[in-house]
């Protein structure tokens, strides 16, 4: 059936995306030409623009580095686009954390020591190697894995090699879900650290002197209620 044009001005009227719906806006994270708006803590990995694209780059005899937002988000929808090197291991810090003050936590009936200026929380694993758990759930500096993808066969071979991938995670209330390129990764109830900050990891390389890279475009959050 053939719609006048009056009526399928309507009906795009009627349309109204999920996002919109929930009451939020897609906000830009990263503009496109410098760092505006994060800050870097723990090693000395190298961060910065290239034809439009944030990169980081591995820097021998370093810990793990942290580009992290400013500020803190709650709930959220986080999509970013992602190409890492070969051997270079990263990924997404959501709702996490970085004290001035060493501090002990206690979580499951486990003691945790967190050193001064270590980044720790939620991270959305970027794993390019054979075990492929890119988009799994692991604690950074606490508990360790919390979702992996050994029984996620789809998400494991959702992971496209030398290519951009896209990311997609979802915080509200005590739950965090992951898609790799449009496949369901990982889902996680877990209510520890319901806010924090948003962070892009370069992992340690060791003595490894030859710079290996992950880009990242088109970073963008909805904020929820």
């Amino acid at each position: 059936m053939k719609f006048p044009r009056v009526w399928l001005l309507v009906l795009a009227g009627l349309v109204v995306s999920p996002l919109k719906a929930a009451g939020g806006e897609w906000t830009a994270l990263f503009n496109g030409r410098d760092l505006e708006g994060w800050v870097q803590r723990g090693g000395r990995a190298r961060y910065f623009v290239e034809h439009g694209e944030l990169v980081g780059e591995s820097v021998p005899r370093t810990p793990n580095s942290f580009l992290c937002t400013a500020r803190d988000y709650t709930n959220f929808i986080l999509e970013l686009e992602f190409k890492p090197t070969a051997g270079l291991n990263s990924g997404i810090q959501v709702r996490s954390e970085c004290f001035d003050e060493p501090r002990t936590v206690e979580l499951d009936g486990k003691t945790y020591r967190i050193p001064a200026g270590r980044v720790h929380g939620y991270q959305v694993e970027i794993d390019p190697g054979e075990r492929a758990w890119t988009g799994g759930i692991y604690d950074e500096a606490r508990r360790g894995w919390l979702r992996d993808l050994k029984d996620n066969e789809a998400a494991r071979k959702a992971f496209r090699p030398n290519a951009w991938n896209t990311l997609r995670i979802e915080c509200r209330g005590d739950r965090i879900q992951t898609w790799l390129n449009g496949v369901p990764a990982a889902d996680l109830r877990d209510a520890v650290t319901p806010a924090g900050f948003i962070a892009l990891q370069v992992h340690g390389v060791g003595e490894r002197t030859e710079p290996l890279q992950i880009r990242w475009r088109n970073l963008r959050i909805c904020e929820l209620p």
